[in-house]
């Protein structure tokens, strides 16, 4: 994207930055050594009536570091933020920020988002009514009349193939209108664009959304939110078998099978990594993630126990008819996760907190039946099926009242 030359007044930073932040220490994308990963602030504290303990936002200023942006400083919460990714938009109602939410990346990611929210007693935004970010690319003009306190996307992220901004178009979004604070490339542990390469860290999902809460000042509900993770990720190791199933993730389209490693390191497999099913791509050799393609015969020939289609959930796919198309093919039909009638509608990648926690319920229930219950199934453009109280397997009130604020520390 070429430089911008709409006569905007652009002073080097924000005359005042009231509700935004300034990089401290140097340029405004910088490396971040592991050791860097809290956030430091002067000011006074208060206990909030819900009993966590919060930040008086008004008397301090904090900074919060990241990489690949370094450390960046705070005058205040912010108030509003520009979010690409479901991720930071889950973020963000879980920390209870999510009326600070301004944008989504595209218009369709409110509907992921609500097939999971919908199931909690909160408010959350109305998806429908914000403005869509990508338009044939990133267009400098609309972060400008957003007017966002804080860019909750990956700056070099922009500087990739994906969007070809410069190093000079991040620069100015961030001196001129609010820094960025994200990591893309944890997403599949990938590499980020060249000048990045030997100073990129990569972090959990979970991590990201600690930093995140750090930005917020919402430590404590991310505190209590990890608690709910680290009791299901215990139930879950507590009861998986010895004896585990062969998956295959993929999305299949027009008789033939998208190939994706069930079992990758990164972010976006943290919903079916914890499992330890064995993965009938990756035991083949020889295929390439997300551009390795296999017809009928070629699955057959692995045979999974289960078929888990990635996206299933999204409002894209339809899997009743891609079971139709599956139990007519004279092939697919003969495929073992076909007959046994194990043939699920998967999750997303681009997960936050919230959506992570459904999703690891689901692919347990779904691999997992004798040890977690039946899955109940997924009905085309219907939101998470209900699931009785005893057969869940994490508690939707505990998250609910971390959303509200109504907890105890």
């Amino acid at each position: 994207m070429a430089e911008d030359d709409s006569g905007h007044e652009a002073p080097t930073r924000r005359d005042y930055v009231k509700y935004g932040g300034a990089v401290v220490g140097g340029g405004l994308l910088a490396g971040c050594s592991g050791g860097e990963s809290g956030a430091t602030s002067v000011g006074t504290s208060t206990e909030s009536t819900t009993g966590a303990k919060t930040n008086t936002p008004e008397d301090e200023s904090y900074s919060v570091t990241m990489s690949p942006v370094g450390t960046v400083e705070f005058e205040s919460v912010p108030e509003s933020a520009m979010v690409y990714s479901q991720l930071y938009a889950d973020a963000a109602v879980a920390l209870g920020h999510g009326g600070a939410v301004n944008s989504l990346g595209f218009s369709w990611y409110g509907d992921i988002l609500d097939f999971f929210l919908d199931s909690l007693d909160i408010i959350s935004p109305d998806w429908g009514s914000l403005p869509q970010i990508y338009n044939d690319g990133l267009d400098k003009e609309v972060l400008y009349e957003l007017d966002s306190d804080v860019h909750l996307m990956d700056p070099t992220w922009a500087l990739s193939s994906a969007f070809g901004w410069s190093r000079v178009d991040v620069d100015e979004i961030a001196e001129n209108v609010g820094p960025w604070f994200g990591n893309y490339f944890s997403r599949l542990n990938g590499s980020p664009p060249d000048a990045y390469a030997g100073s990129y860290e990569y972090y959990t999902m979970w991590e990201i959304v600690e930093k995140v809460s750090q930005v917020f000042r919402e430590e404590g509900r991310y505190d209590a939110l990890a608690t709910v993770r680290a009791d299901l990720r215990n139930e879950i190791a507590s009861k998986l078998p010895e004896e585990r199933p062969s998956v295959a993730l993929t999305m299949y389209s027009e008789e033939e099978f998208r190939v994706y490693f069930l079992n990758e390191p990164g972010y976006a497999r943290s919903f079916t990594r914890p499992f330890g099913a064995t993965d009938v791509f990756a035991e083949m050799g020889g295929l390439e993630e997300n551009t390795g393609w296999l017809d009928f015969e070629g699955m057959l020939e692995l045979d999974p126990d289960v078929i888990l289609q990635f996206w299933g959930i999204t409002p894209d796919t339809n899997m009743a008819e891609m079971r139709t198309a599956l139990e007519s093919h004279p092939v697919g039909k003969e495929l073992t996760a076909v007959r046994n009638d194990r043939v699920y509608a998967s999750g997303v990648g681009g997960q936050g907190p919230i959506m992570n926690l459904f999703q690891l319920e689901m692919t347990a229930k779904q691999l997992y039946p004798e040890q977690f219950g039946e899955w109940p199934g997924y009905v085309d453009g219907e939101p998470y099926p209900e699931i009785p109280d005893e057969e869940r397997l994490f508690d939707r009130q505990r998250v609910a009242d971390v959303v509200n604020g109504e907890f105890e520390q």
